[in-house]
């Protein structure tokens, strides 16, 4: 993608709909009057005349306890500097939506102007009975030390300034880490610090924290090495000034030290400089987007070094959100009045102990490895993580009960953790994971209707992220065309008319004969259906010139469907194809299915068709819990639909007895554990919800997903279809480019599963 349409995407992103990232959504019931009389006026008195008594209830009756001010100036924001406070505003709000799809905290973004500290601080400060905790954010350096510093003093309420700390914190369990698997210790390592700014002054304060000598640290600003006698410091960099004179340049000070720690401009160390280091060197090379040395060629300097980044692409990545979200959640669950140093080094030990421990196979998934484990390309947990909001709050809880500052004491460790694991699902992070999952091993994806804008802008976006290669079928001038108008970049990429006298015709014609020649088709009749798109991306697929067919933005499902079923045909035992949408909901993904493809499904169709979605479920790392769908709770209503799912379960529960499915039921039973345990508490579903819904005909199954998609807010993903031997999956008609994507991520991962290379 070139950057003038990455830039417009991006201001797309934020301008379409809704202008923004976030929005307040109401906790209550607000249908009716009573409601609205109890939201406000005359009902909110009660709580207001509490907390007038009391004020610690304002944890009880607002949102106080869970509500975090992530506040700027505007004045270092990201790479762009002082932009000032109305330009910072997009970044604090992404700021809010990491911390509450991460640890489910709500955000008021605050940019204020106010350029000096008396001025921030006197503002925020007003703003304690408001929040829980306060995240500052892009404040320049040095005046961020004294802000947060007085915050901290005057406050009492958890104040970080994460881009001091959160580098810091993550950047410290990376050092515990490489220390350990390199044979170093702490207090014996010489280490070499490039840049002074706010991040770069925390995080060696925390790695004297952790046990790094003062007279073993070097500290270089722009001006160079930092020294006592330099008359341009002020108080915060004088406390790294060092006595050393045998070392007046970067390249001077490097040698034969055994940690680099970077945070200061890209491109600055060279490999000849990493082969003067000592044995076993450990290189942060944390500078964004450029780090002072490219990945590649610090480890191909030598063979010893551990290298991190703060960039996503490379191992070992220095990424903020592996903190803040999670130790702000353990401060507010815990009421703390600071986030003091026994809080952080508390995280810092969280995040490097999670490193050793086994990887969940959902991580594995997510990074379509099976080979990650602690070692020099795997130091640091990875951001995927499910373990992060429970292993990391809860040491954060600990050390501030611990430490004196908690309001609140857990007591029940086991139920916070469950409680952690529930506010975001551990299945919340689905889509990430399986896109994640993708891009580690991208597949070539053949698009039977290149010639429209979706297809092309689609094949664009995962092109660009690297999570597919497309294949484009289509007429080649109207392609080309289109994204000249549209100013889609897409490269070398691969078109091919079918239309046309394209390669493999003849080849592709002969298969299609020789399967169907017995089913009325002639070799003529074969060439002909080859010029369709479908036919012919079909057989892409089924000799291996692409690993999957993504077709039906603009033709209906049997037309799409069927090239498929004759060229390709049905996986081994199965009897026939199915449907399934997966539905991401604020409380996780489910499974719908059959939603696409059979319509009025016998007892035995019923059967084969949740045996293979569940086997489909579990390929997603999840636990199949299955409901059978009907109008009846277990025989209470009698009539055709009741009767057929009633005999499905029958057989599936002697056939297989391993599976978790139960019905009939209606699905208000199968979405509510409770409901379904006052009701029926002989329920084999009995403790938690359904999470895939199976449905007595293809007209209920339509019907709910798209009435969930509509007024219930979920994104449908699908439908993804199931049964094929290789991967075909057909787009909703009219899908949206971004549910595009969404199945294109999809078949890769599907790809991967069928062992395509």
């Amino acid at each position: 993608m070139n950057k003038p349409t990455r830039n417009q995407d991006a201001l797309n992103y934020h301008s379409k709909g809704r202008p923004g990232k976030i929005q307040v959504v109401p906790t209550k019931p607000t249908n009716s009057q009573r409601d609205l009389s109890m939201a406000y006026s005359p009902g909110v008195a009660e709580p207001c005349l509490r907390i007038a008594d009391n004020v610690d209830e304002v944890y009880k009756y607002t949102a106080k306890g869970n509500l975090v001010g992530v506040i700027s100036n505007g004045t270092a924001v990201l790479g762009l500097g002082n932009i000032g406070p109305e330009a910072s505003k997009p970044v604090m709000e992404g700021k809010g939506l990491l911390f509450k799809i991460y640890a489910d905290i709500d955000v008021f973004d605050l940019e204020v102007n106010a350029k000096t500290v008396d001025e921030f601080v006197n503002i925020v400060k007003a703003l304690e009975p408001t929040f829980g905790g306060i995240n500052l954010e892009d404040i320049s350096a040095p005046t961020c030390f004294e802000i947060e510093r007085r915050l901290k003093a005057e406050m009492k309420i958890p104040v970080m300034h994460d881009d001091q700390h959160g580098t810091a914190i993550i950047s410290g369990a990376a050092l515990l880490n490489a220390c350990e698997i390199q044979g170093k210790k702490l207090d014996k390592i010489k280490m070499v610090v490039s840049g002074a700014g706010a991040a770069a002054v925390s995080c060696s304060k925390m790695y004297l924290a952790l046990g790094v000598k003062k007279e073993n640290l070097v500290m270089f600003d722009v001006n160079g090495l930092i020294t006592p006698d330099r008359q341009d410091l002020d108080d915060i960099r004088l406390e790294f000034a060092t006595g050393r004179t045998d070392a007046k340049t970067l390249t001077e000070a490097i040698k034969n030290a055994d940690v680099f720690i970077g945070l200061s401009a890209g491109n600055i160390v060279t490999p000849d400089m990493l082969r003067s280091m000592a044995k076993n060197p450990i290189v942060f090379a944390m500078a964004n987007p450029e780090p002072e040395i490219a990945y590649e060629l610090a480890i191909n300097s030598r063979k010893d070094i551990i290298m991190a980044t703060g960039r996503s692409d490379f191992p070992n990545q220095v990424n903020n959100v592996l903190g803040f979200p999670y130790i702000f959640r353990g401060a507010l669950d815990v009421r703390a009045t600071a986030i003091n140093e026994e809080m952080k080094i508390a995280a810092v030990k969280a995040i490097a102990e999670m490193a050793k421990k086994p990887i969940p196979e959902a991580v594995n998934l997510a990074y379509n490895t099976t080979t990650l484990k602690f070692g020099r390309d795997y130091i640091i947990p990875k951001p995927m993580d499910p373990r992060l909001i429970t292993e990391v709050s809860s040491a954060v809880a600990r050390a501030a009960i611990e430490s004196g500052v908690a309001r609140k004491v857990i007591t029940d460790w086991d139920a916070y953790t469950e409680e952690l694991r529930l506010r975001i699902g551990i299945n919340d992070k689905l889509l990430r994971n399986l896109t994640n999952k993708a891009r580690q091993n991208p597949k070539r994806i053949v698009f039977a209707e290149a010639d429209t804008y979706k297809i092309l802008r689609a094949a664009q976006i995962v092109k660009e992220e690297k999570i597919a290669t497309p294949i484009l079928l289509g007429n080649v001038r109207k392609i080309r065309q289109i994204m000249k108008e549209n100013d889609i970049e897409l490269g070398d990429v691969q078109i091919i008319d079918p239309e046309e006298n394209c390669e493999n015709l003849e080849e592709y014609a002969d298969y299609l004969y020789n399967k169907r020649q017995r089913r009325g088709i002639t070799l003529l009749e074969s060439t002909k259906l080859l010029h369709d798109r479908n036919y012919y991306g079909a057989c892409m697929v089924q000799f291996g010139k692409a690993d999957a067919l993504i077709s039906g933005l603009t033709k209906d499902y049997v037309t799409t469907i069927k090239p498929a079923l004759q060229i390709i045909g049905t996986e081994e035992g199965v009897r026939r194809v199915a449907g399934m949408y997966m539905m991401i909901t604020k409380k996780g993904p489910i499974f719908f299915g059959d939603t696409t493809v059979n319509v009025n499904p016998s007892v035995q169709d019923l059967v084969d068709i949740t045996v293979l979605i569940e086997q489909s479920v579990k390929k997603f790392n999840i636990k199949p819990r299955l409901a059978m769908l009907s109008y009846s709770n277990f025989g209470s209503n009698e009539g055709i639909i009741p009767e057929k799912t009633r005999e499905a379960i029958k057989i599936l529960h002697e056939k297989y007895p391993e599976m978790v499915i139960d019905g009939d039921m209606q699905a208000n039973f199968a979405l509510n554990a409770e409901l379904l345990l006052d009701n029926f508490p002989f329920s084999t579903l009995i403790g938690r919800p359904a999470n895939t819904l199976i449905f007595p005909n293809l007209e209920s199954g339509n019907i709910a997903y798209k009435l969930l998609q509509e007024i219930g807010g979920a994104e449908a993903v699908g439908p993804i279809l199931l049964g094929l031997k290789k991967p075909v999956h057909v787009l909703q008609l009219g899908s949206s480019v971004r549910e595009i994507v969404n199945m294109i991520t999809i078949a890769v991962v599907d790809a991967q599963g069928k062992g395509a290379e």
